[in-house]
């Protein structure tokens, strides 16, 4: 049996592409407004859809329902997110950004599109390949 080279693996290497641009794009957002990464993920989704639950943030920003639990619980000490009860079902919260959260999203965005822009750049030309190429793979595993 050959041997696997985790280094030549492509889903090995994804994950660590994806581990790594999402470290290094924490620096945008990290220092000035200590968010952790699924602080981030909860803060960017609201911003995005306004209200949501915490079900349907999980499930548009693929993370575990603990990790969005704490993001959100965070988020709702620092006073930037706010909950009502939804009233389809009332164990469910709805959530919105505060004041406070909308502040800090509107001054998290521009630097966020300035680091995909930089991506972009460093790719040049192939960054039209590698876009194909994602929305491919997110059509194949169903991701979206």
């Amino acid at each position: 049996m050959a041997k696997l080279q985790l280094e030549h693996f492509l889903p090995y290497r994804l994950n660590r592409i994806a581990a790594a641009v999402s470290q290094d794009f924490r620096s945008v957002y990290g220092p000035r407004h200590d968010l952790t990464i699924p602080e981030w993920r909860v803060l960017a989704t609201l911003g995005q859809f306004d209200e949501i639950s915490a079900k349907e943030i999980g499930q548009h920003s693929s993370m575990h329902k603990t990790k969005v639990s704490r993001a959100v619980r965070a988020l709702e000490e620092r006073r930037w997110l706010k909950r009502r009860e939804s009233e389809d079902d009332r164990r469910e919260a709805i959530l919105t950004l505060t004041a406070l959260g909308q502040k800090a999203y509107r001054e998290i965005v521009p630097k966020a599109v300035a680091f995909e822009r930089h991506i972009l750049d460093e790719l040049g030309s192939d960054s039209i390949a590698l876009i194909a190429a994602l929305e491919r793979l997110e059509h194949i595993f169903r991701v979206r």
